[in-house]
This record gives C-alpha cells, sequence and structure tokens, in this order.
C-alpha cells in the first residue's frame, strides 16, 4: 500500500494494492492508522483501482479507520472501486457511510 498526502487541500490518499482480506488487513490497518493520526486530514480517500479482492476484514478495516478520522474531525471516500467491490459494499451497507466519489470528481495524484 502506498499513501501520499496532499497538504495544500489536506487529503490523505491511501492507494491499496494488494488484496483485502484477514491475511493482510493487520498491516494495512496500522500503516493507515500511523498516517491518519500523523496527517489528521480534513479528507481521507481510499484508492481501490489495484484491489482485486476484498472479504469481510476489509470492511472492518474501513469502517475503523472511518471512525478514526471522524473522531480527528475528518470524513472518508472511496474512489477507483470495480464492480466486484461495488458489490461487497453494497451488500455490507458500508456505502451508508462512505461514499463512492466518481472517477472524474477530482484528480489524484499517482504515487508509483
Amino acid at each position: 500500500m502506498e499513501s501520499r498526502f496532499d497538504n495544500e487541500d489536506n487529503v490523505l490518499y491511501f492507494f491499496i494494492t494488494e488484496e483485502i482480506d484477514h491475511h493482510t488487513t493487520e498491516k494495512i490497518r496500522r500503516k493507515m492508522d500511523y498516517e491518519i493520526t500523523r496527517f489528521m486530514p480534513r479528507k481521507v480517500v481510499f484508492d481501490f483501482s489495484k484491489v482485486t479482492f476484498m472479504d469481510s476484514a476489509g470492511i472492518g478495516l474501513l469502517i475503523g479507520r472511518y471512525k478514526l478520522a471522524k473522531m480527528l474531525g475528518g470524513v472518508t471516500t472511496m474512489i477507483n472501486t470495480n464492480k466486484n467491490i461495488e458489490k461487497v459494499f453494497e451488500m455490507s451497507g458500508i456505502l451508508k457511510i462512505i461514499p463512492i466519489e466518481s472517477k472524474t470528481s477530482g484528480t489524484v495524484p499517482f504515487v508509483s
């Protein structure tokens, strides 16, 4: 996973590059929690463009980061989701608290 903080807009981007399941969530959670508390962003954006699989452990991961960002005064959103990931989101009900932004709703900085 890569992350980038846009200081000008106070937005923290997480570019998730692996499958999100019970094997990977702990490592991802530690990194995300560190970055969120370090920067205290106004907005946290989860980019799913390279995620091919996610299970219920990923839902728990996202809800926890949503709560942390909210506690620090920020909001969360998701971008670049595919149909399989969106189906998991719809079934879980997570879209009621974390919206998916359209792919054209802004420029996302690229991290290599």
